[in-house]
This record gives C-alpha cells, structure tokens and sequence, in this order.
C-alpha cells in the first residue's frame, strides 16, 4: 500500500498509508457484492443458464423423442421430472425450453432497452422533440398490452412462419411485439435523466466549445443515464420472460415442437391431476428466473446509487 510521509513536531517521519484509487467498476462491483439478494439472484441465473446450455450433455435423452407406452409416468430414476402424454421426457423439455424462454427474454430486453433509450435521450436533450415523443410514449401506455400481443400475433405469425420457418419466424414475432410494447417505462426515466443532465457544467463547456450535439449526446450524455438503464435491463428481462409465457400458456406462442416454459405449462394444463410434477416444473423455473431477475436488479440499483458507494 502506498504510504505518504509526514514530520512529526521532533522532526521524525511518520508514515501514513494513502487510501487506493478504485474505479466506477471496482466500486460498483464492491457495492454489489455487499447486497446478499443480489449475490443470490446472480448465482441462481448463472446456474439456470449454466443448465439450459449444457444441461443436455449430461442429461442426453432426446426431448423429442415418443414413447407412448410410457406416458403420463411419475417421477423416476429414469425420469426425474417424469414424462408426458406422449412419453416424452420432461426434463429434457424443461432444459431445452429454458434457452428459448431465455433467449427471448435477453432478446426483447435489449431490443425495447435500446428503443426506449434512444426516444429519452432524444425526448430530453431536444426540446422540439419532447412533446410528441411523449405524447406517443403516453399513447403505448394507455394500449391493453395483452389483446394488443394477441392481435398482433394472430394476423402476423402465419406470414413470418412461411417467410422464416416456424421458430425463427415465431421468435423475431414475439422478440418485436414484447420489446415494442415495454419501452415506455425506460424512454421515462432516460427523459428525466436527460433533463437534468443536460443543465449540469460539463454538458454546457461542451456546447460552448462548439461539440456537435451528436457527440455531446454520445460523450456525456448515455454515459451518465446507464445507471437508470441497467436497472430497467434487468427488470425488462424478468416483463419479457412473463410475457413469452404468458403467450404461449395462450397457445399463441411458439408451436409444440419448440416447449418453452410457457408451453409447457399449456401442454400440462389438461393433466395437471394425473401429473402435477408436469406443471410444478416449468411454473418453478419461470418464479426463480423472475425471482433471480428482479434481485439482480435491486442489486444493480443499490450498486449504481452514489450515496451507497461513498458510505463504502
């Protein structure tokens, strides 16, 4: 450790140690690893999407695989969670489903995440622009979210199936209409921040030195509103997760061949007396990844908070 010398009143050096420099990052992560339920939440979504990658190396049953003979089964050594009507082996569904559910989840996330980013920040650093960005933020808000998805579904899902094939075209439908509908509460936030950003000293040496306004927005303006849009990732993961599930537990989402969590849940939906295991399964990874999500995002935001830090 650094130290720094100072002379005593008889002209003897003392040695004080200095205190480090630590970065954004170092105390971010300082502060973050401080909050046990963010510490948890992280540990459970690495381990569930540790399981949902590689979990079929280990556990090497087809998910596809038929075996009438053997539907309906309870949980046994040779099924842990069981089989369903067709005989085909739960778990295996469960994990190869779990990268869906996920990859929609992280997929609508950063689409509506840079959506709404991008309105804020435009609704708050130009002032001509505010008005009718807002008032069409305003407009999404007052939209029925849910009939909107089954609209919107029911008329394109059926082109996007012949033009990209049933899962592709299935998954750009779902990714798009779950991030074009969640954006709303980040272009909020972002405009407030924005706002206040804007009038701070660094922003106006900037413009008084002639930056471009593309740059100033680039430079100083979305470096210092990641705090609010980290925040708003994390709990667009957690909406988009619901939704997917809340789809396909419609049967409006992907087809039978592709089990998502959520369809899952809507293929057990008839057999939950003869075999609740078939519903207990996916409803549980769906409430711990949500659960592991929004304890993250509590994380992050204590982690991002100022106050918090400079107490460290």
């Amino acid at each position: 450790m650094a130290t720094a010398q100072f002379e005593a009143p008889d002209n003897v050096p003392i040695e004080l140690p200095l205190r480090q420099h630590r970065s954004l990052r170092e105390d971010v992560w300082r502060q973050f690893k401080r909050h046990k339920g963010g510490v948890v939440g992280l540990v459970l979504l690495i381990i569930i999407v540790l399981a949902t990658l590689f979990g079929t190396f280990f556990w090497t049953i087809d998910p596809a695989l038929i075996e009438t003979a053997n539907g309906s089964a309870g949980p046994s050594f040779d099924h842990p969670l069981g089989t369903d009507n067709l005989g085909r082996d739960v778990l295996a569904r469960l994990l190869v489903g779990g990268r869906i559910s996920l990859a929609v989840g992280f997929a609508a996330m950063v689409f509506g995440l840079i959506l709404g980013t991008g309105i804020g920040v435009l609704a708050g650093f130009f002032r001509w622009m505010d008005g009718p960005l807002m008032r069409l933020t305003d407009l999404f808000l007052a939209l029925p979210i849910l009939p909107l998805l089954l609209v919107v579904i029911l008329l394109f899902r059926d082109p996007l199936k012949e033009r990209f094939g049933p899962e592709l075209g299935i998954f750009l439908l779902v990714v798009f209409i779950i991030g074009a509908t969640s954006w709303m509460q980040t272009a909020r936030v972002v405009r407030g921040e924005v706002l206040a950003i804007k009038q701070q000293e660094f922003v106006l040496a900037a413009r008084s030195i002639g930056s471009r306004k593309r740059n100033i927005m680039a430079r100083h303006i979305l470096p210092n509103v990641l705090s609010p849009v980290m925040v708003s990732a994390s709990l667009g993961v957690a909406t988009a997760i619901i939704t997917e599930s809340a789809l396909s537990f419609l049967g409006l989402g992907f087809p039978a061949d592709f089990p998502t969590w959520g369809r899952l849940l809507f293929d057990a939906n008839n057999y939950i007396q003869i075999s609740p295991i078939r519903v207990i399964a996916p409803g549980v990874m769906i409430s711990v990844t949500v659960m592991a999500v929004n304890f993250i995002g509590d994380g992050v935001r204590d982690a991002l908070d100022p106050k918090l830090r400079s107490k460290g």
